[in-house]
């Protein structure tokens, strides 16, 4: 028992968890996530698509957020994947980190 709790300790982050705060937003905005599903899930994307973009560069938030032109707080924002994008902004990142974000697919 003490050998997982020792490993349990080593391996313990810094940074506080933000499970239950977010399993709150999920309760909360239960309602609000079915209305607004498909945005979310471009949101998602895109953070994914830059997490991608990190590791492939070798870069962590503040090297993003460098190269973006913006806080590393709304790095941070960004990568959570709940921003309601603008095309602009979309374009911006694009843009400034030489990648492509999104591709309109054909509508049924």
């Amino acid at each position: 028992m003490s050998r997982t709790i020792d490993f349990l300790k080593e391996h313990e982050s810094n940074v506080p968890s933000k499970f239950q705060e977010n399993a709150e937003w999920r309760r909360e905005n239960r309602e609000w996530r079915r209305e607004n599903r498909e945005w979310l899930k471009w949101s998602r994307n895109v953070a994914l698509s830059l997490i991608d973009y990190m590791e492939i560069n070798g870069i962590n938030r503040n090297g993003l957020a460098e190269r973006l032109g913006v806080t590393p707080q709304y790095v941070s924002k960004m990568l959570s994947g709940k921003v309601n994008f603008s095309f602009k902004s979309i374009a911006d990142i694009e843009n400034k980190l030489n990648i492509r974000l999104m591709s309109i697919m054909e509508m049924a």
